[in-house]
């Protein structure tokens, strides 16, 4: 079965969550009903559960890395089009801790208490990265090229 996604602009969405786990929560759902608002829904398959586990593990880090009371961390997912790449889905998670980088964990991620998450984001993500934002914030961003879903 193949499911067009709905190209002719660029899809938009940005909110604004609390940091604790019930905002991470929302985060997760609130990315679920836009996909599928946007034509990316369960058919898919493997794009769109990536999605939503990649939005999982980012909301997390948000809520227990980068939190800062009383303020609360920002959800922006983007779905556009390339000339040559297809579909792209972008997923960016920002958070007010931009003193805490999120680093991979080398060959003993299984060893660590933490940094697995991260490991999972590299595995399922096409590319993923950090960007610093004024003057004490981060975004984590990851992208998932869905050319092959369509």
């Amino acid at each position: 079965m193949t499911t067009e996604i709905p190209l002719d602009n660029p899809r938009r969405h940005t909110t604004t969550l609390a940091p604790t786990p019930k905002g991470a929560r929302l985060c997760r759902n609130i990315v679920r009903r836009q996909l599928v608002a946007w034509g990316v829904d369960s058919t898919l398959g493997e794009p769109f559960h990536s999605a939503l586990l990649i939005v999982a593990e980012l909301a997390a880090n948000a809520v227990t890395h980068g939190r800062v009371p009383g303020r609360g961390f920002e959800l922006h997912i983007s779905l556009t089009t390339a000339v040559r790449r297809g579909a792209t889905l972008r997923i960016e998670i920002s958070d007010c801790r931009g003193d805490r980088l999120p680093v991979l964990a080398g060959a003993r991620a299984s060893d660590a208490q933490s940094g697995r998450g991260l490991v999972l984001i590299d595995a399922l993500a096409d590319r993923w990265g950090t960007d610093s934002r004024h003057p004490n914030a981060k975004t984590v961003w990851a992208e998932l090229d869905l050319a092959d879903a369509r």
